[in-house]
């Protein structure tokens, strides 16, 4: 115990202090605007030499310093949320395993070591997910690996197609070559891959999927690390697609994304499912501002997201934990005088969600669409950014009423409190963070205030739908409707909605398993049938079987047999002559 103990303070000490030093670093890169760009030869046979790229500018630096500052925090939530783990040790290895998988990507102007941080996240994360041994979980790991699985392909495809430009390192490229062909497919290859890692529609369902994994691992892969990757890749080829016809369609697909997820969560009940959900709806929101082309503000709202969100997460699974593992909202209720604290910091990380004026989320979310106003939209776009600003709030005050307020409905009579000191001091550096990180964000990476000259009418849009959701989505909670016997009326609609648009049986049933099943019969059929037949195991029969002739050739007095043979020919011969 005293190994497992050690290991989380350990890296919690050694991850803090990383992330501190790489903030400072940040913002000295920020202000005096420098770059290091290091080049590390690993091997050189003759005239061949294989070189390792690291990029540090403020962007990759600042975003390191968040993403250490997020996994430091959730280890030292770990090791009382994890207590009952004989194995921890294992669990804070695969955490920084996973944390070193985002260091690399994030780090890596080279599409190739892009690849391996992006495989390092896919194949930890599938270990993480299938952490609690059952048939649920396997099943959520294998769909979150053939999910992403897509997006490797894609890479290995981009990768295969910058041999055209002569390196590998996109980065020197991305001005002078945006206007070549070769070059947007590159761009093409590589929203592929972002969207599958973003789970952007079609390839959503992994992501609600992957809460089989244990809290806080769900707290650190939709803050900071493995959905995030897409969305930071991104940012990093955005001269690459704005302005182009890929900017189009991914506003389309984010924009739906974002209005799927948030149409989802209004129907759920499962508590990591629906905070999963928001975390979908945010990404959709990063997505689409930067498919307009702001791809600084994506990263300002990453870097906010990823604060509340893992607070967020952090607060659940402190409730799961009394809950005894309970997590259903329909279980819970009054929350806010079983467990106060608690209650406080999942309120702050809501309300930041939501863009509750002066909290981490507002400052980002209300440029987004501000922005997004001043741009060029069409009437879907602008309304799917409105609508699902107000889905927002709408899911977040029902979580609000059915976990917090309302009626006591506990599912066994168990005590709840605010014990757990170890979570509740992990908690509390994110509380902080998610309260003055906005504003500390938009000094750094706004140092000039942006002028947004708008009408009245569209400056108070977002307040308006934000506060309209919220008093339909607690009205709508207070009064059950969903739970009401009338809702088997509006059955159909009711499940299209609450199933991701059934976009989780698509994956399974009709987009996953029928090709796995053809690829099964497909092996069986060629790869052990007929190519072994006349491949390997075709050879190897044949061969045997000369062998074996060969061998009884030479274990055998062949001469002498020959000779009589030869003797008795001719004697035939000599009297058939006479």
């Amino acid at each position: 115990m005293l190994w497992n103990m050690s290991i989380c303070v350990i890296s919690f000490v050694f991850l803090f202090s990383t992330s501190l030093t790489l903030f400072t670093l940040g913002v000295l890169s920020l202000i005096k605007e420098f770059t290091l760009f290091i080049e590390w030869e690993v091997v050189s046979l003759q005239s061949t030499s294989v070189v390792m790229t690291f990029l540090f500018d403020w962007m990759s630096l600042i975003f390191m310093s968040f993403v250490l500052l997020i996994s430091s925090l959730v280890i030292y939530y770990s090791e009382e949320y994890m207590s009952g783990d004989n194995n921890i040790s294992r669990f804070i290895l695969l955490v920084l395993m996973f944390v070193l998988s985002m260091m690399l990507l994030i780090i890596s102007p080279n599409l190739i070591s892009i690849l391996l941080g992006w495989d390092g996240l896919g194949l930890v994360s599938y270990c993480l997910v299938i952490y609690y041994q059952n048939v649920k979980s396997y099943n959520a790991g294998m769909l979150t690996a053939l999910s992403n699985r897509i997006g490797d392909v894609a890479l290995l495809l981009a990768i295969a197609w910058m041999l055209n430009f002569g390196s590998f390192n996109y980065i020197y490229y991305l001005e002078c070559m945006k206007s070549t062909w070769e070059m947007g497919l590159v761009g093409i290859l590589v929203v592929l891959a972002a969207m599958t890692k973003s789970a952007q529609i079609p390839f959503s369902a992994w992501l609600p999927a992957a809460m089989a994994a244990p809290t806080p691992v769900s707290a650190l892969v939709h803050s900071s690390t493995l959905v995030t990757a897409g969305v930071y890749l991104l940012i990093r080829f955005s001269p690459l697609i704005s302005g182009s016809g890929v900017s189009s369609f991914l506003l389309l697909i984010s924009g739906l994304t974002m209005f799927m997820a948030g149409l989802g969560a209004n129907f759920e009940f499962d508590l990591k499912k629906i905070i999963a959900l928001s975390t979908l709806s945010q990404l959709g929101l990063m997505m689409s501002i930067l498919a307009l082309g702001f791809p600084k503000l994506a990263y300002f709202h990453l870097l906010t997201h990823a604060l509340f969100k893992a607070l967020l997460f952090m607060c659940a699974g402190a409730v799961i934990h009394n809950m005894k593992d309970s997590q259903d909202i329909r279980n819970m209720g009054s929350l806010v005088i079983q467990m106060p604290y608690t209650s406080a910091c999942l309120n702050v990380a809501n309300m930041a969600l939501c863009g509750m004026p002066f909290l981490a989320g507002f400052y980002s979310k209300d440029l987004i669409l501000e922005m997004a106003t001043l741009s060029s939209l069409n009437m879907i776009s602008f309304f799917l950014f409105f609508f699902s600003t107000g889905l927002t709030m709408c899911y977040s005050l029902r979580l609000v009423y059915y976990g917090l307020t309302g009626d006591f409905h506990p599912s066994v009579c168990h005590p709840m409190n605010d014990e757990g000191h170890i979570m509740l001091r992990g908690m509390t550096g994110l509380l902080l963070m998610s309260v003055v990180g906005g504003s500390m964000l938009s000094w750094l990476l706004f140092p000039t205030p942006a002028m947004v000259c708008l009408p009245l009418i569209l400056k108070t849009l977002a307040l308006t739908v934000s506060l309209s959701g919220g008093w339909l989505g607690y009205e709508v909670a207070k009064f059950g409707i969903g739970q009401s016997p009338k809702s088997l009326h509006s059955y159909n609609s009711v499940t299209f909605m609450g199933s991701m648009w059934f976009m989780p049986f698509l994956s399974t049933y009709g987009v996953s398993s029928t090709p796995l099943l053809y690829g099964t019969n497909l092996v069986k059929s060629m790869d052990q049938g007929w190519s072994e037949k006349f491949g390997g195991q075709g050879i190897y029969s044949s061969l045997q079987s000369s062998s074996v002739w060969s061998q009884w050739l030479q274990d055998n007095d062949l001469k002498i047999y020959l000779t009589t043979f030869v003797l008795w020919v001719l004697i035939i011969l000599m009297f058939a002559t006479i």
